[in-house]
């Protein structure tokens, strides 16, 4: 599926990938916006395209995204050090 830089901008539905494409875009990409009703975040391949004070070092953690194989298809996005001090949970901005 070719998609333009536009397209990325709006972000992307997850639920029109499989599971191995979905990482295999964010692999390519380094990260992306998904965009459908039940998920709306970045998620990324590395720490190093988290942004912020101590940009690389946020922790990455996990969240999952549906999509046409899986409907909890693991992704990683980058996590506030405050979530992992307990009070956490998946975070993420739905």
């Amino acid at each position: 599926m070719t998609l333009g830089s536009s397209a990325f901008a709006a972000g992307i539905d997850s639920r029109a990938y499989s599971c191995a494409d979905l990482h295999g875009l964010i692999a390519a990409k380094g990260f992306i916006f998904i965009n459908n009703p039940n998920f709306q975040d970045f998620v990324v391949a590395s720490p190093s395209y988290c942004s912020g004070e101590g940009a690389g070092t946020a922790p990455l953690q996990r969240r999952s995204a549906p999509t046409t194989d899986n409907p909890e298809c693991l992704v990683m996005y980058c996590g506030a050090l405050s979530d992992m001090s307990g009070g956490g949970g998946m975070g993420g901005g739905m």
